[in-house]
């Protein structure tokens, strides 16, 4: 989990890290067996509890994943959204959620989501991805840092997918007449997130290094601890201190509703800006990427340097990059925060604003 949201361990390992391959990943199917098959029913069954119990010790070694902006970004975002969205918009938005409630079984991270839906539902896929790990690619798009080319499908698995596929497919079903009620609500509460994720930098960039998660970084005080040895995961991270580091510390004491009140009239003017014209999910993505370039990283105190780039699957590849990035001696205080927080409250205004956009083209 990312940031000081009173959970140990904390930012320990992204979204990324997930069980898709290894569910995948079947096993072989038995021999004929000339005692009436039992034999190789058994050897089956075996491989199949084997693979079961192996992908639960995943669940409970492996990390939690990271939260894009934490619970009090995501929140913010889907009030502020909320505050622009037209009459018809507002009410199908509400009937959709009601009429499909979150499990109340579900374990959710949140615990002050409150009573409004959208907020409520914003952090919902991030409770699931345990349940559905399907989904974990779907929350960020990994654009190498140094790209200067703005060919942002290029940069999705096509088939792992990524946030800018989960996007469309979303609104696909969505304006579908025959989507079951369920499946809607599914898809809008993705929608909700997906859009935030998108405009989360650090969402939309990679230096082999997991969207910054293999960043070690001091944040004034706190320093970075080693948080899993086999993945070689620290916190914090720079990742995490964009999630929640930052904002937590720019608005302590502050509701969620006081946040979005304040983001909603300190942009009204660029919010109207925002709204207008057709939505194009793409151009989104390359903003999100170049702020990453040219403030998330240009900005760090010692600087890093740009990894040639390969897949990574944890901190412990690319030549055991977090190990790397931890001899920087990468410290976060007042100056990189202060210049941080301008660009974060334009980020998520501008996240509100363009989910509303598609919510309002969805139903105007």
């Amino acid at each position: 989990m990312p940031g000081t949201r009173d959970r140990a361990p904390t930012a320990l390992a992204d979204h990324r890290l997930s069980l898709r391959h290894f569910l995948q990943k079947k096993p072989a199917a038995p021999r004929a067996d000339t005692n009436g098959g039992r034999q190789g029913l058994r050897r089956c069954l075996r491989n199949w509890i084997a693979l079961y119990c192996a992908a639960i010790v995943c669940v409970l070694i492996f990390p939690s994943p990271v939260r894009a902006w934490g619970c009090k970004g995501h929140q913010v975002i889907a009030l502020l959204a909320e505050k622009h969205l037209t009459g018809p918009a507002l009410a199908m938005v509400n009937e959709i959620l009601r009429a499909s409630p979150i499990d109340p079984s579900l374990s959710r991270y949140c615990k002050d989501g409150g009573t409004d839906a959208m907020a409520d539902a914003s952090t919902w896929p991030d409770d699931i991805r345990t349940l559905r790990p399907e989904t974990a690619p779907w929350h960020y798009i990994d654009i190498p840092l140094g790209t200067t080319r703005r060919e942002v499908e290029k940069y999705c698995d096509p088939q792992e997918q990524c946030v800018t596929w989960a996007i469309s497919d979303e609104l696909k079903t969505l304006r579908s007449a025959d989507s079951e009620p369920q499946k809607r609500a599914d898809a809008l509460r993705f929608l909700i997130h997906f859009v935030a994720d998108l405009h989360q930098p650090l969402h939309a960039v990679s230096n082999n290094d997991l969207g910054g998660n293999c960043v070690p970084v001091a944040f004034f005080d706190e320093q970075p601890q080693l948080r899993n040895s086999q993945l070689e995961m620290y916190a914090p991270n720079l990742h995490g201190v964009w999630d929640t580091n930052i904002l937590e510390r720019a608005t302590t004491g502050k509701t969620v509703e006081q946040v979005a009140s304040e983001l909603n009239e300190s942009f009204r003017k660029k919010i109207r800006r925002w709204q207008k014209g057709p939505a194009n999910v793409d151009s989104w993505t390359w903003a999100s990427h170049q702020v990453a370039a040219k403030y998330v990283y240009a900005k760090l105190p010692a600087r890093v340097p740009v990894e040639s780039p390969q897949p990574v699957r944890s901190c412990a590849e690319d030549n055991n990059i977090s190990a790397r990035m931890l001899k920087l001696n990468e410290r976060l205080e007042e100056p990189y925060q202060r210049g941080a927080v301008p660009i974060i409250r334009e980020r998520l205004a501008q996240s509100g604003a363009r989910l509303a956009l598609l919510l309002n083209q969805l139903w105007p």
